[in-house]
């Protein structure tokens, strides 16, 4: 049985998309693809299919990641391919990689975030950050099935910088970038998070909600607060892996996303 992992995107107006709704979308490419899927046992048999901190609804995302088992052996190149013509444009498989290691899930420690902030002065949003991270914890309240929950923001942020907004972005209003590294956490901070965080530090609230995208995910250096490829470790395997595996497709590699 052969294990693989992939990165897919969710751009555009495909970033509204649930997760629910990307795992009906998923498996309907899986059955025109024609996918050798492996299934569960029992009564109601499913293809095995694990995905990985899912982003939220309303975001966009270069780096999300889920796991198929095959029970024929096939190309992660040429599956990539076939999976990505079988989907919308916006939902996108943009690497694929054998899976040679165990404990994926456990490499992604941290997301890279970016937010953008129309109608807000980038100087406004460097003076916030400094406030936020010159904070010892910043309280900040979510609402949740079981009620309101307090928890805090700032010791999930690893990292947390504004930017200038790009020159070729339309319009000629105020536009701050705020790009920051979470790391992940029980219970879960995100990006809205922090957020009302510097909202509360710093009353910063944008006059119309941000547009969010998740850069990358994986593991987390923290000397560097760099964030690698959770895929990395699979490539690096797979040419002691292939000396002992059957067929062509096992010695395969696909180049390397960005990170």
């Amino acid at each position: 049985m052969q294990r693989i992992r992939l990165r897919y995107t969710k751009r555009g107006r495909l970033r509204f998309t649930s997760h629910r709704d990307f795992q009906r979308a998923f498996e309907r490419a899986l059955r025109r693809a024609e996918v050798p899927m492996a299934y569960s046992a029992g009564f109601t048999p499913h293809p095995k299919v694990s995905y990985a901190n899912a982003a939220p609804t309303g975001t966009g995302s270069e780096a999300e990641y889920l796991e198929i088992q095959l029970a024929e052996v096939r190309d992660p190149a040429h599956l990539r391919a076939l999976l990505d013509e079988s989907l919308p444009a916006g939902l996108d498989i943009v690497d694929a990689v054998e899976a040679h290691t165990s404990s994926f899930a456990d490499r992604l420690q941290a997301s890279v975030w970016e937010l953008r902030l129309d109608g807000v002065e980038v100087a406004d949003v460097r003076s916030a950050v400094e406030a936020f991270l010159a904070a010892e914890t910043v309280d900040v309240q979510r609402r949740t099935k079981n009620g309101l929950r307090t928890f805090d923001a700032r010791g999930a942020v690893s990292r947390l910088e504004a930017l200038d907004a790009p020159a070729d972005r339309p319009g000629d209003g105020a536009c701050a970038i705020l790009r920051l590294v979470v790391r992940h956490v029980t219970p879960a901070v995100r990006p809205d998070d922090v957020l009302s965080g510097l909202r509360a530090v710093a009353d910063l609230a944008p006059p119309v909600p941000a547009a969010v995208t998740r850069l990358a995910q994986g593991l987390l250096d923290e000397e560097s607060g760099r964030v690698t490829d959770p895929l990395a470790p699979d490539r690096d395997a797979a040419p002691a892996a292939s000396s002992t595996a059957a067929g062509p497709s096992a010695a395969q590699q696909v180049p390397e996303g960005p990170r």
